[in-house]
């Protein structure tokens, strides 16, 4: 067991430096423009340039929790008035506090009834464990390591993600090898791939021969349900089910798990369904737009939409597609209390359809990308158990820093 000390022993607090600037009056620039749950906008000055520890003064989160209260900033940047600014003192690690903050509740230090609020006194008088700067450097060394891994995995999924995006727009949207062929260009793809670009755009503006239609034709849609909330025996069993707060980052893409999840007899006595792997999921009602794909079989609720390619095309080609026309999806919305996405929706946006040949080569040619974006995730998933097991054991002194060190060199 480790000694304790307050904040206000172990840190010191930059909130005086804070300077709040309303929405209309930034200017857009590089500099991350911090709140009290992160980045909330990018302008051209900054306040702080070093290593900080950022803990949220006020918001609902403060209460349910459900995200980290503290957030690591680093660099050039600007924070406003909902977040404390703390460094650590000499004596103490920067990281190292951020990952105990981590580990504590703040429900009993926090005041307000409709806006909860952290106030500086409260952060300053939590007390956190203590141990000599020595072990606070391994310990920050050990979680650190594990988040720059789970980070390098999103950078990475990113930019996999990216190019996928990026050679679908190139293909697809802008007809960059038709232009190409028109400006007497040289190839820039294989010549078994550049022979099977059309050389003209005809009178539409798309490349010859390719199809104009309405986005239903390249796609069947599937639906969900939810089972009845009322008995017990449908839920907490082992299908995912899916709902729109599942929905992972853009750049991860797939949903590896699910927040509640229901047996086969929910399954059995609910319109929801068994989505196969790969089935491109879009949230359709409330907050409408968000896309992901499930990595494996599962089931989704009844305001999503299940989306499989028909008639050859590929589950990529199609999750691009959808990608693409999404904004106009989101304002061909219907319905008077929440926005919907409905069946007839997909039926209004017109889309062009190149030849099959050319949707399965880009198929084949990014599928490597997402096999890669979803062994990254697993990986992510796994560091980041790993992490939450290791965090309180580690701030308890339940576990050895060399046996935590072991069990981070056995998942590297």
């Amino acid at each position: 067991m480790y000694p304790h000390q307050t904040i206000f022993d172990m840190a010191i607090n930059w909130d005086s430096q804070r300077i709040p600037v309303k929405a209309s009056e930034r200017k857009k620039g590089p500099y991350p423009y911090y709140g009290a749950q992160g980045i909330v906008d990018y302008v051209d000055d900054y306040i702080f340039d070093g290593f900080y520890i950022l803990v949220a003064e006020d918001g609902e989160n403060l209460r349910s929790q459900k995200e980290n209260v503290a957030t690591l900033a680093s660099g050039k940047f600007w924070v406003n008035n909902h977040a404390h600014v703390i460094s650590s003192k000499p004596h103490c690690n920067t990281k190292y506090i951020f990952y105990a903050l981590s580990d504590i509740d703040f429900t009993s230090y926090i005041t307000g009834s409709t806006i909860p609020k952290l106030s500086q006194a409260s952060l300053g008088n939590i007390e956190l464990p203590c141990p000599s700067l020595e072990v606070q450097d391994a310990i920050a060394s050990i979680l650190g390591s594990l988040d720059d891994k789970i980070d390098l995995n999103r950078r990475t999924n990113e930019t996999l993600e990216a190019m996928a995006r990026a050679l679908f727009r190139d293909w697809f949207v802008d007809f960059g090898p038709t232009r190409a062929k028109m400006a007497g260009e040289a190839s820039y793809l294989a010549p078994e791939l550049w022979e099977l670009f059309p050389d003209r755009l005809d009178d539409e503006g798309k490349p010859e021969e390719w199809e104009t239609s309405t986005f239903d034709h390249c796609i069947t849609i599937l639906t969900g349900g939810t089972p009845k909330t009322s008995v017990p025996s449908y839920w907490n069993g082992n299908i995912p089910w899916f709902s729109v707060v599942d929905a992972p980052t853009e750049s991860d893409v797939y949903v590896l798990d699910t927040t509640k999840k229901i047996t086969q007899d929910g399954l059995n006595n609910s319109a929801a369904s068994i989505l196969p792997e790969n089935t491109v999921i879009i949230s359709a009602r409330g907050t409408v737009g968000k896309l992901a794909l499930t990595s494996g079989n599962m089931t989704m609720n009844q305001s999503c939409y299940g989306i499989r390619g028909s008639n050859g095309y590929g589950q990529y080609f199609i999750l691009q597609a959808l990608k693409n026309i999404l904004n106009e999806l989101k304002n061909n919305t219907h319905g008077s209390v929440f926005d919907t996405i409905t069946r007839q929706t997909f039926s209004t946006i017109s889309t062009t359809l190149p030849s099959l040949r050319l949707a399965q080569h880009y198929e084949s040619m990014v599928s490597k990308y997402f096999e890669r974006i979803l062994v990254n995730c697993q990986e992510s998933r796994t560091l980041s158990r790993l992490r939450d097991l290791l965090l309180p054991q580690l701030m308890s002194g339940e576990i050895s820093i060399r046996d935590a060190e072991k069990m981070v060199e056995d998942v590297a």
